[in-house]
């Protein structure tokens, strides 16, 4: 495919005036439009105005330009059909070989926090996604370019086979539907969220690649990790990776688990991680007391595991987490002591996130077999719940304090879910049992001596009084659950009866 006639109409002119020289030192005519047009000319690079192509003057304050036949004949007309040869030919119009265009920046400037309406609306291309489509579609005579990454491949193939290449224009269309498409998803998502429509008819989502990851949740299956364009500032995809090799697929997903649970926390705390449930959780006057908490709540499973804390990471609790085997640390920050410290071991992955970071209440999205689950995140906290103490016995302020804790943790515990805390540590936790009294068999299995005087928190209602049961025996003297079962009588009965309080929130905090 000989390219004799490029058109070239960018908003992202990175790169574009060094492309565009080379094309013309290819004997390449170049038609331009409004600021590319300006651009290279300044540059010193012959352009063709689309003014003169048309033979029409931009009108509406450049809103219509290059919306003629004059353009779109020249791209979309078939080189083999002799009916489109002859339609051109009857109406004066020359073929367009090569279409470089990319859109208004909508992401951009929605992205601006004082953002108008009026401005929004004005960054939504129309002549650009109608050359990108048109040029895609007719990709067997045409080549499109929408991407400044791509200019040097166009450059070498013109250069080494003097037309570009079936393949790679075919490459190029797909990429450019893919540009078209994004662009639009995230229109429809921003009039979308102004209307207030949470459910609408289609749902279509845009995601920007951020990296390829070795392999998924095993080695035989691939995977990629995709960021949300403007979506929660508060994310893994927005850590700065400060050492270590990259993040897999799973530790990715564990530190996604990490810094939702640190972040229901204020005072100085540490979470740890493992396949997803905390395996420790810590809170303290310091950094150090909390991760100590954290790994003396379980320094078995703490082993290769996932830490987020809530604070700078200073010497202190840096050796201390040197002493482990750790796969991530996520941090607000690393003083320099420290991070001399933990990067004594080459592997071990150390991000920095900004704690600070507002937050965006965004969907969850979970795919099933040919289709997607889509839902509210669990944004509910115990200030928003109501604290509805149903025992005889009310809880003491130092119960209430543990219970709380043990509330956010256990709302990030995979279901059933149990957690056992006391003097702010988790001391058990019994995760995705089939079973609640299971769940709480396990947590109490693992607190052991821990248990007498610790307080359990459930994710969700006991169906019968076995759990309360399980927890006197075990010499738990406060609970607290959302309450609801049709046997909650019982259960009230049951802790009554060993002098346990117990709070119903009225909540519950599935997590599968």
């Amino acid at each position: 495919m000989a390219v004799k006639r490029a058109l070239i109409s960018v908003s992202n002119k990175e790169g574009v005036i060094p492309f565009a020289k080379q094309l013309a030192e290819l004997g390449i005519d170049i038609i331009s439009t409004g600021g590319t047009k300006r651009a290279l000319e300044d540059a010193g690079v012959p352009v063709i105005s689309i003014s003169d192509v048309t033979g029409f003057p931009e009108i509406l304050d450049g809103r219509v330009k290059t919306l003629h036949p004059a353009i779109h004949g020249g791209i979309l007309a078939v080189r083999s059909d002799e009916r489109h040869q002859a339609a051109l030919a009857e109406h004066g119009i020359r073929p367009i070989d090569l279409v470089v265009v990319n859109l208004y920046p909508f992401q951009q400037t929605i992205a601006k926090p004082d953002v108008t309406l009026a401005e929004a609306i004005e960054n939504i291309d129309i002549g650009g996604p109608t050359m990108v489509r048109a040029a895609a579609k007719n990709y067997a005579d045409v080549a499109i370019v929408v991407d400044p990454a791509d200019y040097p491949m166009v450059i070498e193939e013109l250069k080494t086979t003097g037309s570009i290449q079936a393949k790679t224009r075919q490459q190029l269309a797909a990429k450019a539907f893919r540009h078209t498409a994004a662009y639009d998803a995230m229109i429809a998502e921003y009039l979308t969220n102004l209307t207030g429509e949470n459910y609408p008819e289609t749902l279509t989502v845009t995601y920007t690649k951020k990296q390829s990851l070795r392999y998924g949740e095993n080695p035989h299956q691939s995977a990629a990790f995709y960021a949300k364009p403007l979506g929660a500032a508060f994310s893994i995809a927005n850590a700065a990776q400060l050492h270590g090799k990259e993040l897999s697929y799973n530790n990715i997903n564990d530190a996604n688990a990490a810094i939702n649970l640190i972040r229901e926390f204020q005072e100085p705390a540490v979470a740890a991680i493992k396949h997803m449930n905390p395996c420790g959780v810590g809170v303290g006057a310091t950094l150090l007391e909390a991760f100590t908490k954290a790994y003396e709540a379980d320094p078995v499973s703490i082993f290769g595991g996932i830490i987020a804390v809530n604070r700078e990471v200073d010497k202190e609790t840096a050796e201390r987490m040197h002493d482990i085997f750790l796969e991530i640390v996520i941090a607000p920050s690393f003083s320099d002591e420290a991070f001399a410290i933990l990067t004594k071991k080459k592997n071990i992955r150390l991000l920095a996130l900004d704690f600070t970071a507002p937050d965006v209440k965004e969907k969850m999205l979970v795919s099933v077999n040919g289709g997607l689950l889509v839902q509210e995140a669990d944004t509910f906290t115990l200030e928003d719940a109501e604290w509805n103490v149903v025992t005889k016995r009310e809880p003491t302020e130092a119960e209430r304090e543990q219970l709380r804790f043990a509330w956010k943790v256990v709302k990030h515990v995979k279901s059933n879910a149990i957690v056992l805390a006391k003097n702010g540590m988790t001391v058990g936790v019994g995760a995705g049992q089939m079973n609640r009294v299971g769940a709480a068999k396990i947590a109490i299995e693992q607190a052991g001596e821990q248990a007498v005087g610790a307080v359990l928190a459930s994710d969700a209602f006991f169906p019968m009084d076995d759990t309360v049961e399980a927890a006197a025996k075990a010499g738990i003297t406060a609970i607290i659950q959302p309450g609801g079962s049709i046997r909650d009588a019982d259960s009230i009965r049951k802790a009554d009866e060993y002098g346990i309080a117990m709070v119903f929130t009225g909540v519950r905090h599935f997590k599968h």
